[in-house]
């Protein structure tokens, strides 16, 4: 009898791949979106929709229990606020009600991994070591913050079978964020923040979503991994594979580290008073320029047995093609 997995923030990037992902693993999918969520691209998928009250524990109980689900992925989260109080709010305090009712179901859940993020644990300083999964945690952002505090809230709710995974920067099919780059490169230009080294990491989001969907059969509990493909890459690694997927020549330009700062100080004030939030902000320079985010992943390639399947070229390759085939690049 195929088993139920509750997957919230369902209708966005990574949920997308958690579906198809969990679908091939034969579960009965119930997404968990918001009801002005724009869910066109989940149209031919045969799952089905839930709305949670993330403010309310009891209202989260009862929808837990009237559906006993076996598995709850809990993928939802903001990566773009305006301050720390609107990002706890929605990655920590949304996380914990979640949480606590799942602890408190009449019924036996089987697992709750809950999606974090590297910048929960921030980056490192020294070029001569890799974030590891017991690395003390202290992020340079008010999103890795508030992932931080979402971890301290579930690892002290009892009767929680808990995994815990913090995916590097995601990329593939869907993605909008790092898609900005796509964008520039194909456009020809390479623009860097500033000339100093870097170490970097990256996760195709096929290979995460696989990831998440072992840890719901895995024996192991009240774990936390690290999740990145395995490999380090330079700061130019990204933009040099993805001019060999697009067959573009670039110019390549060092854009003075001050000058970018003035520019995303710039956009905050520019913001303020919009409900969008820049992609360019001086909270994301803090990321950008970050010396390393090399992470070790011995320990779930161990516990689940799966190693990465994507390097950055062959999921640059992959994500490139998608991307052409569905009008998102010329």
């Amino acid at each position: 009898m195929s088993k139920k997995v509750l997957i919230t923030g369902a209708s966005g990037f990574v949920g997308y791949h958690l579906i198809i992902a969990a679908i091939e693993h034969g579960l009965d999918v119930y997404a968990a979106i918001r009801p002005n969520s724009n869910t066109s691209h989940l149209s031919s998928l045969n799952i089905n929709y839930v709305h949670l009250n993330f403010n309310a524990v009891d209202a989260l109980k009862v929808e837990l229990e009237e559906k006993q689900y076996a598995y709850i992925i809990h993928a939802a989260g903001t990566t773009k606020a305006k301050t720390l109080q609107a990002y706890n709010l929605i990655n920590a305090e949304y996380s914990k009600n979640l949480a606590l009712a799942a602890s408190l179901v009449n019924y036996q859940l089987e697992k709750f991994v809950f999606v974090s993020s590297l910048a929960a644990v921030g980056p490192l300083s020294d070029f001569n070591s890799a974030i590891e999964d017991h690395t003390v945690l202290q992020p340079v952002t008010f999103y890795g913050m508030s992932k931080k505090l979402a971890e301290d809230y579930l690892n002290k709710i009892e009767n929680l079978p808990l995994i815990t995974v913090r995916p590097t920067a995601v990329y593939g099919p869907r993605e909008k964020d790092i898609f900005i780059l796509f964008k520039t490169i194909n456009s020809r230009l390479e623009p860097y923040i500033g000339k100093f080294d870097q170490q970097l990491s990256f996760i195709y989001v096929k290979d995460l979503a696989e990831i998440i969907i072992r840890c719901l059969n895995s024996a192991m509990v009240h774990k936390t991994y690290n999740i990145s493909d395995g490999l380090v890459y330079n700061r130019y690694a990204l933009a040099d594979e993805l001019k060999k997927a697009l067959h573009k020549k670039t110019l390549k330009m060092h854009i003075p580290l001050g000058m970018i700062k003035g520019l995303a100080g710039l956009m905050d004030v520019l913001y303020a008073k919009a409900s969008a939030t820049p992609t360019l902000n001086r909270e994301k320079i803090k990321e950008l320029t970050a010396p390393n985010w090399a992470c070790s992943i011995e320990n779930f390639k161990k516990d689940l047995k799966f190693t990465p399947q994507y390097n950055l070229q062959k999921g640059l390759d992959e994500t490139v093609k998608w991307y052409k085939l569905n009008n998102w690049l010329k």
